[in-house]
């Protein structure tokens, strides 16, 4: 498929996201919310810092979506927390108005009226790593309902969910600029012999200090990047 080359040619994720929101667009799908996290909790989506988040959506909606919380009450990113696939914003409809006394779907509702986001598809993509998620909506341009984009889909559907899903296999691989707590020379060091496959007594032997000074500087390291295992510091650090 012609369409895919300039995925597998991107060289940074900026690089790839330009493409592809271009490339929807084409189909009808003017504006992308695309979310990839290794740290979801159990009855949690986690915290949007420990996210890697690209959309093309207007700034302040992003920050009420986003930034304010709001996607903690969305129908749609609470089921592509639970599920895989693709889903008709169709579902989304129903279950807004079966929880329409919930504040939290009000303003989400709200939001979305503002603006104009009231027709889509969302993907949820098959994750290998216990508490990762990742998924992305596809909002239709404005003019566009539901009933018109279910016939997008129809027609189109599969290709889109192909594309979907190379876009965010590239994503999970090429570089990205973003931000990340601080880290110690010597935390950052303890972490890479750790994803090496060495032991808290291994990684003392190899440094030449105690195994409890080794357990430190994990701890330190964990707390700097606020979570509750070496395993997520190491993913999280990497």
């Amino acid at each position: 498929m012609k369409a895919l080359s300039p995925y597998l040619r991107a060289r940074s994720v900026e690089e790839l996201w330009e493409h592809h929101t271009a490339h929807m667009a084409q189909y009808g799908f003017d504006r992308m919310l695309y979310a990839y996290t290794c740290f979801q909790g159990g009855n949690s989506l986690g915290d949007p810092d420990d996210a890697l988040v690209l959309t093309n959506h207007a700034p302040d909606y992003v920050e009420a979506y986003v930034s304010k919380g709001l996607f903690r009450d969305a129908p749609m990113m609470n089921w592509a927390s639970r599920n895989t696939g693709s889903i008709s914003w169709r579902h989304m409809q129903s279950e807004c108005f079966e929880r329409s006394n919930s504040n939290g779907i009000r303003n989400v509702l709200e939001l979305n009226r503002r603006f104009g986001v009231v027709a889509g598809y969302t993907i949820s993509f098959p994750m290998a790593i216990k508490r990762a998620a990742a998924g992305i909506g596809l909002a239709a341009r404005v003019g566009l309902d539901q009933n018109a984009v279910d016939e997008i889909w129809a027609e189109h559907g599969e290709d889109i969910e192909i594309i979907n899903h190379v876009a965010h296999l590239a994503i999970t691989q090429l570089p990205a600029t973003g931000q990340s707590r601080i880290l110690t020379p010597r935390q950052r060091e303890v972490l890479e012999l750790v994803a090496d496959g060495k032991s808290v007594q291994d990684i003392a032997l190899l440094l030449d200090r105690k195994a409890a000074t080794v357990d430190k500087h994990l701890r330190g390291a964990r707390d700097s990047l606020g979570v509750e295992t070496t395993a997520q510091a190491v993913r999280k650090a990497s």
